[in-house]
Order: C-alpha cells, then sequence, then structure tokens
C-alpha cells in the first residue's frame, strides 16, 4: 500500500512561522513551517499518535511500502522519527534567531500559479477531519484551507524474481516484458529507466537479435538484480540505493573511510560500465516495417 499527499491553499499560510524561497530550478518555491519549541513539536506528535485512522476493510491486508510510510505509522515506532524523517530540520535555520528549529514541515508548490501546495512526506491514513485537526497544529498552518486530502491506494506488482528474466521478459511468455512499478521498482526515475530498458531488449527481440542485460555494475542493472533475484517469499519493491550497487572491494573500502568518496567511485564505476555496455551491445535505433 501507498499513501498520497494532501494539498493546502496558499491563501491560509501567509503567518510568521513559514518562510518562503525560491527553488530557482523549477521556478517554482518551497515552504518552510517551523515548529521551533518541543512543546509544539509534542502537541503535533500527542496529537498523531491520538488520532482516528480509517478502518480497514476485512478484507484490506495493509502492507505498507517502507519508503513511504504514512505519518502516524512512523509516530508510532518513536517520538523522534519524524523529526528524523519528514520534519527533519538538518541544515534549515530560522534567519530570525540563526539557531536550528526544533522541527520544520516543507511545503512544495504544485502548480505555476503557487496558489497551493504539498506537504512533503506527510502522506497519512486518517479521517479527513482528524488530518485537518491535526496538521492545524502546525505552526503557520492553522488557518490553512485544505484542497486535497491524503488517502491510501494500493500497488499491485508481480513478483519478479519468481517469473522474469534479466531482460525483463516473462520466463514462460518470453514475448511479454514488463517495466515500471508493475515490475516491482519504486520511484519516478526507476520507472522511467526500466520501461526504455524493456523497451529496448522487446526492440532488440523483434529484430531477431538477442539482448545483452545491463551490466550488474550499474544502477539500472542492479536494480533490475534486486527484482529478478530477490527472496521469492519475501519480495517488496524498491528504489535504487548505493545498497543495491556492487559494493568495493573490502581492502577498498577500508582504505577509504569517507562515505562519499567510496559513493563516487561506486558511481564511476557504474556509468563506465554502462558506457561500455551502451556502445558494445546491439542497441537497436530503427525497426523495419
Amino acid at each position: 500500500m501507498e499513501v498520497s499527499n494532501f494539498f493546502a491553499e496558499r491563501a491560509g499560510l501567509e503567518t510568521t512561522p513559514i518562510r518562503w524561497k525560491e527553488e530557482k530550478a523549477r521556478g517554482l518555491g518551497y515552504v518552510d513551517a517551523e515548529t521551533g519549541l518541543a512543546t509544539e513539536y509534542m502537541a503535533i506528535y500527542d496529537a498523531l499518535m491520538a488520532a482516528e485512522r480509517v478502518q480497514e476493510k476485512e478484507w484490506e491486508k495493509l502492507c505498507y511500502f517502507e519508503g513511504c510510510l504514512p505519518i502516524e505509522e512512523l509516530a508510532r515506532r518513536g517520538y523522534d522519527t519524524l523529526r528524523f524523517g519528514c520534519m527533519k530540520p538538518v541544515g534549515l535555520r530560522d534567519p530570525r534567531t540563526g539557531k536550528i528549529p526544533y522541527a520544520v514541515v516543507q511545503l512544495r508548490c504544485e502548480n505555476l500559479r503557487a496558489d497551493s501546495y504539498n506537504l512533503v512526506g506527510f502522506q497519512n491514513h486518517l479521517k479527513y477531519g482528524e488530518q485537518a485537526r491535526v496538521l492545524r497544529l502546525i505552526p503557520g498552518l492553522e488557518n490553512a484551507k485544505f484542497l486535497r486530502y491524503g488517502q491510501i491506494h494500493r500497488n499491485t506488482y508481480i513478483n519478479a524474481p519468481r517469473v522474469l528474466t534479466d531482460t525483463l521478459n516473462l520466463r514462460d511468455h518470453p514475448s511479454i516484458y514488463f517495466a515500471g512499478q508493475i515490475s516491482g521498482v519504486e520511484g519516478y526515475t526507476e520507472s522511467i529507466a526500466t520501461g526504455l530498458l524493456a523497451g529496448l531488449y522487446s526492440a532488440t527481440a523483434a529484430q531477431g537479435a538477442g539482448a545483452t542485460p545491463v551490466p550488474r555494475e550499474t544502477a539500472l542493472g542492479s536494480l533490475v538484480n534486486y527484482i529478478t533475484q530477490a527472496d521469492v517469499k519475501h519480495f517488496q519493491p524498491a528504489n535504487i540505493t548505493f545498497d543495491l550497487l556492487v559494493p568495493l572491494e573490502e581492502e577498498l573500502r577500508k582504505k577509504i573511510r569517507d562515505k562519499k568518496e567510496r559513493h563516487r567511485l561506486q558511481c564511476e564505476r557504474s556509468l563506465a560500465a554502462f558506457d561500455n555496455w551502451w556502445h558494445s551491445a546491439a542497441i537497436p535505433t530503427t525497426l523495419s516495417s
């Protein structure tokens, strides 16, 4: 199961605790609603813990994706869990005091009119009235007008390690390819990338050639390796992470203590492997009619 965020109208957000910042890359903006005091955070936490959730049906099995947990589920995992997640204040300072706030809520502009904002990471499975009550405890959102409340939706995906090959086609029906969320990958970029890969493989097959799988050393190859080689009984969708990449040699890991440098080397190797594959594999550019 995944849950979606809710949206708030900008008109109700013009209060002192909110800071507006321009995000130049998109031409839109982000907002920080600060909870500068532990008492403010405690009030939000307590309200979340007591809030009434939407009751699951008898036939439902709520199995949340770990990368997209509802805020009430995060709160149940510990008092400070939210402060290390969607309310993480690290790297942000209040320009009025120079201090790091106790917690921060980030609001992302959702359109070019800049009149609606999405509360980043605040997906939840609470009843609508409870959502409004809890979230208006956040400084700056006391008078917020919510345009859409959060809700839950089901993701359907195949048991990829049981049925897919490393070229993203079915073991028993090789002419059928899968990619994107239904194949067990999470994230927009991952879905687009596997879709492109499946398209290349199928185009290669249509020309009567054998597809060369993208190398395991690449990020894309590591992701495909995960969804096709994971434990069949406990398979869960995943985003690409450094943990999925081929690790550096133990001797090199001991020599290089800086994590950023190790990650840089992993990326460097991954890109080199991808370039070699791209230039050496039989990648079709056109299909004959």
